[in-house]
């Protein structure tokens, strides 16, 4: 009885029972829209649509490592991965190179475990760098999860080891290795190291090969970049770092050579040299494990650096890539919006170009049914006017018979 007492004076009174209308009306459409915030959010989860990444974290600092095949990438990562057991540092390790058989250390996250490398040859029908390719592309889609894994460890964590494929162009160049580099920097301080096969360094050319090489890296990831000569227990990195820090010791060098490739050299050694002052440099032994102190000291300076300069410049460029995908979805919306106040309610046929392309074929088919009319009126006339002229003709033959 209270219920409907209520009812009856929120419907039968007069002024006095508006407001509580207005009132009910106002619940009713703050629910309605929270009922459609809930609903736009869960739709955007389907979709894939997730907000920004969380806050910055200053720990773990990511470490990508990069490099040539045979520069021994694999075997330097386990040397790492072994100086940090041994000296109570927090690891962590992934291995993002679909196509190794084994690895000499545990991975954390391996992306064998989420795609199987040969099964994508197969399936797409591609090579063994196709094959890689696609494995880190589809293994780039669900990224965001290994973020979120690591960010949940991230208070017990001191750094990430990030193992690479050995086609490094794969890696550096792809879009799935920005979308990688890109993730981890935004979230975590991230850190390149450019493993290099120091005997064979010792050729001025191919030392040239491998600086231009960091410096396209460094320019393509923008991120801080540390040169790591490798295999030292072979051939010391000295003469690198004196070639580095003086270009007219590597003149000298690559001064008895008269070939292309010396003149390319000794042209680019003056354009490097503004390079080389940004670069951090260590010598390491992946076989022996000496210098591995060095580089993580060289590690933790890059990390600060990045965080003291190539942080901004990262903000200001996801704040840009923000502002224009958000720019693109208010068009979409308001395209949207349009589409729906000139429909009406009613149903939206999509213009895929097809209706455009009948028609046009039916017109072109029309003009072409004209023109056979014509031609079959051109053609029935003249067959009018010659039997007319032969029979003209008969006449006039009639008339002068003999």
């Amino acid at each position: 009885m209270d219920i409907d007492s209520d009812f009856d004076y929120t419907t039968t009174k007069g002024t006095k029972g508006e407001p509580e209308l207005m009132q009910m009306d106002s619940a009713e459409a703050s629910t309605s829209k929270g009922k459609g915030t809930e609903d736009i959010s869960k739709s955007m989860e389907k979709l894939g649509i997730e907000e920004s990444s969380s806050q910055f974290k200053r720990k773990p600092v990511i470490i990508i490592v990069v490099g040539m095949a045979g520069s021994g990438k694999t075997t330097f990562l386990h040397q790492l991965v072994y100086h940090t057991q041994a000296s109570n540092i927090r690891g962590y390790v992934l291995n993002l190179d679909p196509a190794v058989m084994t690895l000499p250390f545990g991975a954390n996250i391996d992306i064998r475990d989420t795609v199987r490398y040969k099964e994508v040859m197969k399936q797409f029908n591609l090579g063994p760098n196709g094959g890689i390719l696609t494995s880190l592309n589809l293994f780039a889609t669900k990224f965001n999860e290994v973020i979120s894994v690591i960010e949940k460890r991230a208070d017990q964590l001191d750094y990430v080891l990030v193992d690479t494929p050995g086609q490094i162009e794969i890696f550096t160049w792809s879009a799935s290795g920005s979308i990688i580099t890109e993730a981890f920097a935004s979230t975590f301080p991230t850190v390149i190291a450019y493993v290099v096969d120091t005997p064979r360094a010792v050729k001025p050319v191919t030392f040239m090969s491998n600086m231009l090489y960091a410096c396209s890296i460094l320019y393509k990831t923008r991120l801080p970049l540390v040169l790591t000569f490798n295999k030292t227990d072979v051939t010391d990195h000295k003469f690198a770092l004196e070639w580095m820090e003086d270009f007219e010791k590597f003149q000298a060098a690559i001064a008895s050579d008269s070939s292309y490739s010396a003149t390319l050299s000794r042209s680019l050694s003056l354009a490097l040299d503004e390079f080389y002052r940004n670069l951090h440099s260590v010598g390491v032994s992946a076989l022996s494990g000496a210098g591995m102190d060095a580089f993580f000291k060289v590690i933790d300076a890059s990390a600060n650096e990045f965080i003291d300069t190539y942080k901004a410049d990262l903000d200001k460029r996801w704040a840009e890539k923000q502002r224009l995908e958000e720019q693109r979805r208010r068009e979409n919306m308001e395209k949207l919006r349009k589409d729906m106040e000139e429909s009406r309610g009613e149903t939206v046929v999509l213009s895929t170009g097809l209706k455009n392309k009948e028609t046009s074929g039916k017109t072109m088919m029309d003009e072409e049914d004209e023109e056979d009319v014509e031609e079959n009126y051109i053609e029935t006339s003249t067959e009018e006017e010659k039997d007319e002229i032969d029979e003209d003709e008969d006449e006039e033959v009639s008339r002068f018979s003999f």
